[in-house]
């Protein structure tokens, strides 16, 4: 874009002057000349912003009449005391008395010059171009005794009236110096412009709302957020409704404030007032609004990007392969509970799919879009899942990380997260995990501040939790807490429709690995006769020791299961045996005297392990 400076020359002589001295960028369109014009002077001015100046230079009359109708800078190309004075020695050899014309502008003070243009000179000034030809005329009846010396309107009306006169024409050096401070001044304004833009494209690409004002209360800036805050969305807020706004919120006063929380309309505001001191002097103050639903909404996201590996949720009710009529009522009371935002008890044994469920609730759920956390509650010790869990500060024990660690319900903030094995959890954390569901909050361990929560809770056990807590085993109103919906997955024993479905879902997901052989009558009769202890989990083991062998191999799992049938003896229950032997070992060492960690020591177990025995039996 050009840098173009508008003149509107006072004559013809000046005209030409412009066009010898600045040839090249008169002929490029970098300056544009208009010769002045009494009857259009009032719009030349306007002519010239219209065709892209960006300062418009004038002179005498010619700027009077253009300051105040255009919305660019404009220069005046003063009358210099030197170029009068030429003017007026031409005027002296006319023999006439000499009348001076000057705009109140011009600058000229003729006491001082007496001694050059004697005291015959007359001094008419004027402040509008509507003046100048009544003033001209008062001349026009005795032009045998008078000449006129002016600018380009005053001479333009003495050559109507037959007056003689004399221009006062500009000399080359104050042309020079009045295009030099044109093209300075349009520099400067590019300059500031950008600056402005820039600070304002700072200001608006801020989150936080920003407003400054002067040391009477008057708004000086104020950006895109905060005209948001204050103005419900519309950005045509007035600067007196702004200062309204900051009064009803009592920040006036000389006070500095320092994380303020303040309501405003459907806002809940963080601000901080910061006063703006030059040298020594309060100029005015800037002040800061934090949305704290804005805040809130970072601090989420920040959580997820931070933590998002582990953090989604993959299944859907989709993915559960089933034909059986109770799997598929089972699912469609999960889709129901998926809709509300209760608590969730999963019951279901080990390998049946209570975290697919679990995953699949969350997916369907409005908390779809946030995260999902999982963790075993079985697989670690009471402090390392009281760590987990809850989170903990910088220095809390030792080995802790540096900087501290947030807890997975605060990973799991606005999502769900999901406890299985929830059965085995102490009582020590029953009662911690009690207290965050109730309140909705937690504190790090080695913290002193609360942290709020939005999580849904999601629980699995494959032990009754009502026996447990008959058992005193497990805190009642941790049941009843965590308990408000149930869904219990029926075993793979239970829905044996489900077993070759099942079975052809993994062996064709693994078919691109190996070839395998579809399953003849004699392994389908040996899959669907199989009672399957192991649930889900076990069958896909057999699916894949059958594209490894080419046959169906479950006998060795006979030794893992929890129940060995016979066809003629009934059956064997090696959990309660081994439970009933684990007690009397256990009550035989603490009647000999021996504490718990000498009793773990003989044991070879953790005293943790042996807390956990002793609590299940």
């Amino acid at each position: 874009m050009k840098n173009i400076i508008g003149i509107i020359a006072s004559g013809i002589e000046m005209k030409n002057t412009i066009c010898e001295m600045f040839s090249k960028e008169v002929k490029s369109g970098e300056i544009l000349i208009d010769l002045l014009d009494e009857d259009r002077i009032e719009f030349q001015g306007r002519l010239l912003e219209e065709k892209g100046a960006k300062v418009i230079i004038g002179r005498s009359g010619g700027y009077v009449h253009t300051l105040d109708v255009v919305d660019v800078p404009v220069v005046n190309l003063e009358m210099t005391t030197v170029d009068i004075l030429r003017s007026i020695k031409k005027a002296k050899l006319s023999k006439k008395r000499i009348v001076l014309f000057l705009s109140d502008v011009d600058f000229f003070d003729l006491a001082e010059w007496t001694n050059l243009v004697g005291n015959e000179t007359i001094v008419e000034r004027f402040d509008h171009a509507r003046e100048i030809c009544e003033l001209v005329k008062k001349y026009k009846s005795k032009k045998d005794q008078f000449i006129i010396v002016g600018g380009g309107i005053p001479c333009s009306y003495a050559d109507q009236f037959g007056i003689e006169n004399i221009f006062i024409n500009a000399s080359k050096e104050s042309i020079r110096l009045g295009v030099n401070y044109a093209n300075k001044l349009i520099k400067d304004l590019h300059e500031q412009k950008y600056k402005e833009e820039m600070l304002k494209n700072v200001l608006d690409g801020v989150k936080d709302g920003i407003i400054s004002i002067d040391r009477f209360g008057n708004v000086v800036t104020a950006n895109k957020k905060a005209l948001e805050i204050f103005g419900s969305g519309e950005e045509n807020v007035s600067q007196s409704e702004l200062s309204s706004h900051l009064k009803n919120l009592n920040l006036s006063g000389d006070r500095e404030y320092k994380g303020n929380i303040v309501k405003q309309k459907n806002h809940t505001l963080v601000f901080n007032k910061t006063p703006i001191v030059v040298e020594d002097d309060v100029n005015g103050y800037i002040y800061t609004f934090q949305d704290i639903t804005q805040i809130q909404k970072l601090e989420k996201k920040i959580r997820w990007e931070l933590n998002k590996k582990g953090l989604g949720a993959k299944f859907k009710f989709e993915d559960i392969i089933t034909v059986s009529s109770n799997m598929k009522c089972t699912i469609d009371k999960a889709k129901k509970i998926s809709k509300y935002d209760d608590t969730v008890m999963i019951y279901g044994e080990s390998g049946t799919g209570k975290e697919m469920f679990a995953q699949s609730i969350h997916n369907s759920s409005p908390r779809k879009n946030a995260p999902f956390v999982a963790v075993n509650c079985a697989a670690l010790t009471e402090s390392l899942l009281e760590s987990e869990l809850f989170g903990y500060e910088e220095g809390a024990f030792t080995g802790a990380r540096k900087g501290g660690k947030p807890g997975l319900f605060e990973l799991a903030h606005n999502g769900t997260i999901f406890l299985d094995e929830i059965n085995s959890i102490s009582s020590n954390l029953q009662s911690k995990l009690l207290r965050v569901i109730e309140e909705k909050e937690i504190m790090r361990v080695g913290s002193d501040y609360i942290i709020p929560l939005d999580v849904r809770i999601i629980s699995a056990s494959n032990e009754s939790l009502k026996e447990m807590v008959s058992d005193e085993r497990f805190r009642n109103d941790l049941f009843y807490r965590l308990n408000t919906l149930e869904i219990k997955i029926p075993p793979l024993r239970e829905r044996k429709k489900d077993i070759i479905p099942l079975f052809n879902f993994y062996l064709n997901d693994n078919l691109e690995e190996e070839t395998a052989e579809k399953l003849d009558e004699k392994s389908t009769k040996i899959l669907n006769d199989w009672h399957w202890p192991g649930n889900v989990r076990e069958l896909k083991n057999t699916v894949r020791r059958y594209m490894i062998f080419g046959e169906i191999d479950i006998s060795e799992n006979i030794v893992n299961d929890e129940t060995i049938k016979d066809e003629n003896r009934g059956s064997i229950d090696l959990k309660e045996m081994n439970k009933n032997l684990e007690k009397e070992i256990i009550n035989k060492l603490i009647d000999s005297g021996l504490n718990k960690t000498q009793i773990a020591a003989n044991l070879g177990i953790s005293r943790t392990a042996l807390w956990k025995k002793m609590q299940n039996n």
